[in-house]
């Protein structure tokens, strides 16, 4: 469903919110008597609204024998309600002239509608129909089984490296239930029963588990009245939550494997442990990929691709998460380069960053990076409704839409290199080859 457009154009409308113009974002915020909290962002700029549910539900929550639920219910529940046909969810937004999307991680399950500000009250009847009436029954089931198997063929099997979350995560975690990714398993899909399914919605798809936040062209009284309305009269639900609580144990050596893939180039990944977003560390660590890979003059892409060659593409990023994840540095071999010359030439510049702290220009350079990412993710009513969400969800302070940069903003050129020396380490760290089929030994 992440991929799912149905008037993409609509998005051209939402124009740079006032953050971009230094002023903070205002919210209101609230809980019903069943639990659902509630956020809501009033911005007149265009006359658009983003109406959004998050879910506290992800990969992590499930049955180790029936992974994959928390994605396919990201799919099941745009199978309908009680009250709206089957296959009529998207067309309705679609009519109403909006977009709608959805997406799952580890942590949590998103939905949005965009929609014109004078349909904001169908947003809240699809999202408030979602979660009291939806519809799960065998049909539904057996429709939305045959969807994931695509989806899983198109973006992961048929993908180009598309495997490497997977077969990473599967080996840095070994307790932990980040050792599974949120498409899951097929077999698990086959296996579960109707049963099973409701029993998933029915712990999970509970107010008390969302946050519905919404942000745009809105009367913040006026959408009260209709979140009552829609909202109010859904009964909190009467399971305990699961919430996992297993730590995942220090990784004491190297863990190194081959994947063989249907490739052309061969690429590296190398994977390091790292702490939960929103730690000192994490934001640390965030800053440090964009001296490594942000742009084409930053460390690994202006050493390995231009001087040296010996990368087509290379890249850091924080897989960041709810609990400790990982710190992803990875490289696509340029032709006629072995990837153990790569590895080397990437091992080189992490122990670099390790050994002396970076230049008074680089820094200023990568605070100016953040600041421009953290305001153009607000940018949009879609992103801002979510960042509320986010933020409220995971650490409890919607306000931290307004105030993470600080944290950003207190990191120093020496935070900088103590994170790199506490958590780049090789023993610390998984790394994969990805090789053509081709060179698969017999």
């Amino acid at each position: 469903m992440r991929k799912l457009i149905i008037m993409a154009s609509l998005l051209s409308l939402v124009g740079a919110h006032a953050m971009a113009q230094g002023k903070a974002i205002a919210f209101e915020q609230y809980k019903l008597d069943n639990g659902l909290q509630v956020i809501l962002h009033e911005d007149h700029t265009t006359p658009i609204v983003a109406v959004t549910v998050m879910y506290h539900v992800g990969s992590k929550n499930e049955n180790p024998e029936r992974t994959g639920f928390a994605h396919f219910f990201e799919h099941l529940l745009f199978e309908g309600s009680e009250n709206i046909e089957r296959g009529q969810y998207m067309k309705i937004i679609e009519a109403a002239g909006g977009a709608l999307n959805a997406n799952t991680s580890n942590d949590r399950t998103f939905y949005y509608e965009i929609l014109p500000s004078n349909q904001l009250e169908l947003g809240l009847y699809m999202e408030s129909e979602r979660l009291l009436h939806a519809k799960i029954d065998q049909v539904g089931v057996e429709t939305q089984r045959e969807v994931v198997k695509e989806e899983k063929r198109q973006r992961i099997d048929n993908q180009p490296y598309g495997s490497f979350a997977g077969e990473t995560f599967k080996r840095a975690f070994k307790v932990h239930p980040y050792r599974w990714m949120p498409i899951g398993s097929m077999d698990h899909l086959n296996a579960a029963t109707l049963e099973e399914f409701i029993e998933f919605y029915k712990t999970f798809y509970v107010p008390q588990n969302a946050i519905l936040s919404i942000a745009g062209d809105i009367n913040v009284a006026e959408t009260k009245k209709l979140v009552e309305k829609y909202f109010a009269e859904i009964p909190a639900g009467t399971r305990e939550i699961p919430r996992p609580n297993v730590v995942e144990p220090a990784q004491t050596e190297e863990i190194r494997d081959v994947v063989y893939d249907n490739i052309q180039l061969p690429a590296v990944f190398q994977s390091y442990h790292m702490p939960a977003q929103g730690t000192d560390d994490y934001y640390a660590l965030n800053m440090l990929t964009q001296i490594l890979s942000a742009g084409k003059s930053s460390r690994l892409n202006k050493e390995l691709t231009d001087n040296q060659q010996k990368a087509l593409q290379v890249f850091a990023f924080p897989y960041a998460l709810e609990d400790p994840g990982l710190f992803i540095t990875l490289g696509i071999v340029n032709m006629g380069v072995k990837p153990e010359d790569l590895e080397a030439a990437m091992d080189v510049e992490i122990e670099k960053v390790k050994n002396e702290l970076i230049t008074e220009e680089e820094f200023q350079k990568i605070r100016n990076q953040v600041e421009n990412d953290f305001v153009s993710g607000n940018a949009t009513m879609a992103g801002i409704a979510e960042s509320l969400a986010n933020y409220q969800m995971y650490f409890g302070d919607a306000n931290l839409i307004n105030t993470e940069i600080e944290r950003y903003m207190k990191v120093t050129r020496e935070d900088i290199k103590a994170v790199a020396n506490k958590y780049l380490n090789k023993e610390n760290r998984v790394v994969l080859y990805y090789l053509p089929q081709s060179q698969k030994p017999e």
